[in-house]
Parts: C-alpha cells; sequence; structure tokens
C-alpha cells in the first residue's frame, strides 16, 4: 500500500524496453467499468475489470497489474473480498497468483489529485480536475495492465459537486446524466470502441464550450463541441473550423 502524501517526492526512472523483451500480455480485460467519486483532495475509483486469461499464453501466470501512488482499499474476485495472503502490493505492481480462467476483478482505490505533482493520472489544474495517462499514467489510478496491447471498451461514472465541477467529460458517448443527494451530480459516458488505457481521457470543472453539427456520409448528423475555461471561449472558432475539416477530410 502506498503512502499517498509522497506523489510530489518520488521521481521515476525511465526504463529501457527492449522489442526483443516482448511477451504477450497473460491476461486480457475485455471491459472495465469505472465509477469516480471526484474530489481534489481525495478522489475513489472504484474499477470492474472483466479479465480473460490469453490462450496460448502460460496458464499458470500470475496476474500483474501496474499501479503506483495510490492507497488500496479493497479487491476481490467474482464478488468474494481476497485477503492479503492472496496477493501482492509493492509501489510499482499488484500480483495475484491464483486466478479463474475468466474472472471480475474488482478494486476500490483512493488518490489525491491536487498533491500529483507529476501531471500523470489524474490531477488538478486550477480549479479543474484532469488526466494524462499517456505514456504510463493510467496506473496512477486504479490497478490495471498499463500497456498498449491491452484494449478494452470503457463505460465510466463520474461523481461530483455540481458546484466545483458542473461539466464531466471523458471519452466516447454521454449515455446519462443527471442530479444527486447533497449538490452533487454524475455522468455516465461509454466508449464502445476498444482503446488502450494511455487513452483514457477525464476533465471535470467550470467550463464553457461551443458547438456545431457535422453530417457524415452516410447522412447522420453528429454534435460536436469545444470546452475551454470561460475566459477562452471566445478563442475557439478556428479549433471548432479545423474539427469539421477533419472529419470532413
Amino acid at each position: 500500500m502506498t503512502d499517498l502524501t509522497s506523489q510530489d517526492t518520488v521521481e521515476q526512472t525511465p526504463k529501457t524496453i527492449l522489442l526483443q523483451d516482448y511477451r504477450a500480455p497473460a491476461y486480457l480485460i475485455d471491459n472495465i467499468e469505472l465509477t469516480f467519486h471526484l474530489s481534489a483532495s481525495l478522489t475513489q475509483v472504484v474499477s470492474q475489470l472483466n479479465v480473460r486469461r490469453n490462450s496460448g499464453v502460460d496458464s499458470h501466470a500470475p496476474l500483474v497489474l501496474d499501479g503506483q501512488l495510490m492507497k488500496l482499499i479493497s479487491v476481490a474476485i467474482d464478488g468474494q473480498p481476497l485477503n492479503q495472503e492472496q496477493y501482492s502490493v509493492d509501489d510499482e505492481q499488484m500480483v495475484i497468483q491464483q486466478v479463474p480462467e475468466t474472472f471480475v476483478l474488482s478494486i476500490t482505490t483512493e488518490i489525491q489529485p491536487d498533491k500529483n505533482t507529476a501531471l500523470e493520472g489524474l490531477y488538478a489544474s486550477g480549479s479543474m480536475l484532469c488526466t494524462q495517462c499517456e505514456a504510463q499514467g493510467f496506473r496512477r489510478i486504479t490497478y490495471f495492465p498499463d500497456r498498449p496491447d491491452v484494449m478494452s471498451t470503457y463505460l465510466v461514472k463520474l461523481i461530483a459537486d455540481k458546484k466545483k465541477y458542473p461539466v464531466l467529460l471523458s471519452n466516447g458517448n454521454l449515455i446519462e446524466s443527471g442530479e444527486m443527494e447533497n449538490g452533487q451530480h454524475y455522468a455516465l459516458w461509454q466508449d464502445p470502441s476498444r482503446k488502450p488505457s494511455y487513452l483514457f481521457a477525464l476533465v471535470a470543472g467550470d467550463l464553457a464550450w461551443i458547438e456545431d453539427h457535422f453530417t457524415t456520409m452516410s447522412g447522420r448528423q453528429v454534435l460536436l463541441r469545444v470546452y475551454t475555461e470561460q475566459e477562452n471561449i471566445q478563442k475557439c472558432d478556428h479549433a471548432m473550423h479545423s474539427l469539421k475539416q477533419a472529419m470532413k477530410w
């Protein structure tokens, strides 16, 4: 279990990875569901991974998940909590030695965005919360095989104080949003396209936007929005024009 207060002092030494050392992942994550209870001082992340063993890879290999600078709250397989003898955690990884062929892995972690001065993973930027996951920042959000050859679909629920964070954004399509108790609200985003974890994105804050529409070659009308800080809203026309030109191309 990592000490969260050490986020601004930990230095990462670059590690050379050679093509000749590549090994296929022992486990694949078909989809991941994430729930964020967002706060600058303490964010809780609940992840649910649908895991399956990669056929053709060592059937006795343990499940190895990358993870840095988080507090682990709980871990369970198919709803059954694991005790500390069933897994190990150090400053870089979680290792579970014995797992089924297919299973649902549930993990709850806590992170402190306002202490994340490395600006990798989830961090505070002024009054906003943002993510930077390329190339290996997702491992600072939750335990996951943080590598580009593990492709998953994502369902992401963002929960936050509506006054502080009136806009909640993530990848894919906004499929649901609504009000909650105690001045909170939520947004549910679904990305149906499989992607590696380094492409995960999240933004929460008081943002303005401009919007337009684009009609695809199949006749489908797509809503386009460009978000920015309130004071920069007059500077977004060129970004929207460039987006439409790119889609047309």
